[in-house]
């Protein structure tokens, strides 16, 4: 895994829609969990990944339903690829047992394409769409129509010791300039972030092709664009894999393993999720007195950098039987009371703006302001129904940062993309 709040490892490139259906076909028939309830209640089935307190979210909706549903939590496994594995065999079985499921941003275009998820219409999207932030909404939507509610969001900060920086870097360069000089004082120097081959690897580029303006497919995600932007960001990843400051592990690090080795006392700055913060706090209370945040580096001085998004949106089956309640329990779920609740007792950040305003907010997330900045031009990963394609095959290609070509790389990615958006579905 990878990703703490939404799960990443991807794998192979290009297995095709037929591939994947005759690999459904040989699996054994799935039991369903039945949606029939106990006395004529209707149990609403929702399977989402595991979260520590969203059981008391669960116990509240039920509460405030007064008998017209329940809602089981149904615990997906931790790892994102077995989560997505769990959900699209039983919906291609067209698995009536399954009624709100908690999607990965990555996957709601996706499964919106095979029909397996319900459009949100009327009150509900208004509902959804309420003062939620345009960046996770835009990951909820597939052909200008809404399939999604989302629940939480999430970005990557720039962590650094204020002991050795007393003002972080701007940019990526400014980073790696400053990581060197206290490589020639002695000093902890080493810049962390994930660079293995796996989709930690796709999001750092995708945030680095944003940040210089540049795109990777274009916005209808018919075509491999890889324009100057996309190269400019290679050359910049090249540069840094390349600079003598990343740790010897770079090329295999992903998120915990990254928090873990900053703990350790051998990095200056961290590129990583917001949850370093409480683990850290736990792990080293003194070490975590000299570390602070900042935005993310960017591309150049005067432009601040745009960062690439996670997070869950809550989806309605299509196979659901009790459609209304379904869409009635994802509202409940993700209302701006519930959202708080999870984002301080779980760190899952909000998607509904004005819960960053909260005076409850401030002790959990003292980094807040730095989260929404972050939040309000943020950048999406490439949004297609075939972006496992698009993923595995730029963190291949990507794989390791320090043999990039800049241009002759651009070129592979784009023919490589291509291929991938040309393919209808994989499964992981």
């Amino acid at each position: 895994m990878s990703d703490p709040e939404t799960g990443l490892h991807r794998r192979r490139p290009r297995v095709r829609l037929a591939a994947a259906a005759a690999a459904v076909a040989l699996v054994a028939p799935l039991a369903a969990c039945g949606s029939g309830g106990d006395g004529g209640v209707p149990t609403i089935n929702l399977y989402y990944p595991p979260e520590q307190n969203l059981a008391k979210v669960v116990e509240n909706c039920n509460a405030q339903a007064q008998g017209r549903y329940r809602i089981a939590y149904r615990v997906l496994p931790r790892q994102a690829d077995d989560q997505r594995v769990q959900l699209v065999r039983r919906l291609a079985a067209e698995d009536t047992g399954m009624d709100v499921l908690g999607l990965d941003v990555t996957w709601t275009q996706e499964f919106a394409s095979a029909d397996w998820i319900r459009e949100w219409t009327g009150e509900d999207a208004a509902d959804a769409e309420r003062g939620t932030l345009a960046g996770p909404l835009e990951t909820a939507r597939y052909q200008d129509k809404l399939f999604g509610a989302p629940k939480n969001t999430n970005v990557q900060l720039l962590w650094y010791r204020s002991d050795l920086v007393p003002e972080p870097p701007r940019t990526w360069d400014e980073m790696i300039k400053q990581a060197q000089d206290l490589k020639g004082q002695g000093k902890p120097y080493q810049v962390l972030t994930m660079g293995a081959q796996y989709e930690g690897l796709a999001v750092l580029y995708n945030t680095l092709v944003a940040s210089a303006g540049g795109e990777i497919i274009n916005a209808d995600g018919t075509r491999a664009v890889l324009d100057d932007g996309a190269v400019k960001a290679l050359e910049q990843l090249k540069r840094f894999a390349t600079s003598g400051v990343t740790s010897a592990s770079f090329s295999n690090a992903t998120e915990d393993p990254v928090r873990l080795e900053f703990q350790a006392g051998n990095g200056a700055f961290q590129v990583n999720w917001p949850f370093v913060y409480p683990a850290l706090q736990e792990a080293d209370p003194e070490l975590a007195k000299k570390v602070k945040w900042a935005r993310y580096p960017g591309i150049d001085a005067d432009t601040p950098s745009r960062v690439t998004i996670g997070g869950v949106n809550l989806a309605v089956s299509a196979y659901s039987t009790h459609p209304r309640e379904s869409f009635e329990a994802a509202r409940c779920l993700r209302n701006a009371e519930h959202q708080k609740f999870s984002a301080i007792n779980d760190g899952v950040p909000p998607t509904i703006e004005s819960i960053y305003a909260d005076p409850e907010m401030a002790e959990a997330y003292p980094m807040k302001e730095t989260i929404l900045a972050e939040l309000k031009d943020a950048a999406t990963r490439p949004l297609t129904p075939a972006y496992q394609n698009v993923s595995t095959v730029m963190s291949a290609t990507l794989s390791p940062p320090s043999s990039i070509d800049p241009k002759a790389t651009a070129d592979e990615l784009r023919d490589q993309i291509q291929d991938a958006l040309e393919s209808k579905g994989v499964l992981p």
